[in-house]
């Protein structure tokens, strides 16, 4: 087998990134942009030990579910857009259902898993857009994202996944960049100033923040830039400069200075009221949080003599989202500026019957336990990574009766299930489409004690 070779292919299933997988003499074959029952033809890529990577050259018979993409770029965040929606929603709870073939907790054969809960319109619906930003050798200002797997920048007049005022700002900017001529990043020289564009749109006030991520503190032609931004932008109610003097894939620098309005921007979820920092995490799709978090809500099903534990609390969101139910709730998170967003988001929600520390949940909880605190349920909602093995350890000592896993990766929470399902069984998983058009799945999962 040999790069370059062309393979016709049966696509017998969608792997965990959303790539068609067929098979050549059962070696597994891995075609980006092949769906479920098409008949393709395919040109070999990679050749690995047990594996093969191909490119999708033609499709001879296409699958009922195959729709014309509304984005034509080949950038990350629209990888399933070829695909029906249903047939996406059908996807990510299969994913779930892959996961856990894979790592077998005990009883993973009856598992209830639920239909994915999805949008009425799977478009426009993501509240933020972290954009680079590079000159062209023609001149010409660009934002957008990288090619797949390239450091080729595409340029992103339009996003179908984005909400309409984040991309009516990004492109404004694109010309008052151009406008006053302001030096734009170099990755190869490391040189020149802009380099990335993060623009967030409150959805309950309709306004927006901008921050402009630069190399060096040192910002030409900004202060034309911010009357500009005032004048034709109304709705930017926040600017924000943050210096990332790194050469490096990680987004923000460390210092982050304020050069126009807020500091913060104001959001609500149901009747939770937040203040978002430049750097605060909140989910990108709104009108699907409040779906994920009701769910998650109906799961713990609060009672108000009973305690909460918020494990990766973060700004506070799901804690201060079912407080009310409750007669407190405990939150930790090691990132010291989520928790103080926490304590302030609590205080806008008149939410008193909170308490947040600074720590690691694995830590933070035994010495609660043992200043009395008796935890009757438990919402965890880890990174992609999943939750640390010593939290599961400290989770399967204190035993509380009620226990919700929010996951953000299939993968790792069919992992960490293997060790937890010893201890609860898993009532049901209900899988949430929080990112249409693209291969991801949140799920909620209701455990109970066994």
């Amino acid at each position: 087998m040999k790069t370059g070779q062309k393979l016709v292919l049966t696509i017998k299933r969608l792997g965990i990134n959303g790539e068609g997988i067929g098979y050549y003499k059962r070696k597994i074959t891995f075609v980006k942009g092949a769906l479920p029952g098409e008949v393709i033809v395919a040109k070999v890529t990679k050749v690995h030990p047990k594996y093969l990577e191909a490119s999708l050259v033609k499709i001879e018979k296409p699958s009922q579910d195959r729709v014309e993409p509304v984005d034509k770029y080949d950038v990350g965040g629209i990888e399933l857009e070829h695909l029906a929606y249903p047939a996406q929603l059908a996807f990510k709870e299969d994913v779930i259902r892959q996961a856990l073939e894979k790592f077998k907790p005990k009883g993973y054969q009856d598992y209830e898993l639920r239909p994915t809960l999805g949008m009425d319109h799977p478009y426009a619906y993501r509240n933020k857009a972290a954009f680079q930003v590079r000159k062209t050798k023609s001149g010409q200002v660009i934002a957008g994202l990288y090619q797949e797997g390239s450091h080729r920048l595409v340029d992103l007049p339009t996003f179908s996944s984005q909400m309409p005022l984040t991309m009516k700002i990004m492109r404004t900017l694109v010309d008052l960049l151009a406008k006053w001529q302001v030096p734009l990043y170099q990755e190869r020289q490391h040189t020149g100033i802009l380099k990335t564009i993060i623009v967030r749109e409150s959805v309950a006030k309709q306004n927006a923040q901008v921050v402009l991520v630069t190399r060096t503190s040192k910002f030409p032609q900004l202060n034309n830039l911010v009357a500009d931004i005032k004048s034709q932008l109304p709705e930017v109610v926040s600017i924000m400069q943050n210096i990332n003097p790194q050469k490096t894939s990680l987004l923000w620098g460390e210092q982050t200075l304020k050069i126009y309005g807020q500091d913060y921007l104001e959001e609500r979820l149901g009747e939770v009221e937040f203040r978002l920092s430049a750097r605060a995490f909140f989910q990108l799709n709104p009108s699907q949080t409040k779906v994920l978090y009701d769910q998650v809500k109906q799961a713990l099903d609060l009672q108000a003599d009973e305690s909460l534990i918020d494990a990766y609390c973060g700004v506070g969101t799901i804690g201060l989202y079912v407080a009310p139910a409750a007669k407190a709730v405990y939150g930790v998170d090691i990132i010291p500026e989520a928790i103080e967003d926490a304590r302030q988001n609590a205080a806008l929600s008149n939410r008193s019957n909170v308490n947040y520390e600074v720590g690691a949940a694995e830590k933070v909880i035994p010495a609660w336990v043992k200043q009395g605190v008796k935890p009757d349920a438990l919402v965890v909602d880890p990174p992609r990574t999943g939750l640390d093995a010593q939290l599961i350890k400290t989770i399967l000592q204190v035993k509380p009766a009620k226990f919700v896993y929010v996951s953000c990766n299939p993968s790792t929470l069919a992992r960490d299930l293997v060790a937890l399902s010893k201890v609860y069984q898993v009532d049901y998983i209900q899988s949430v489409d929080m990112f249409p058009q693209t291969a991801r799945v949140e799920a909620v999962v209701k455990l109970s004690k066994r």
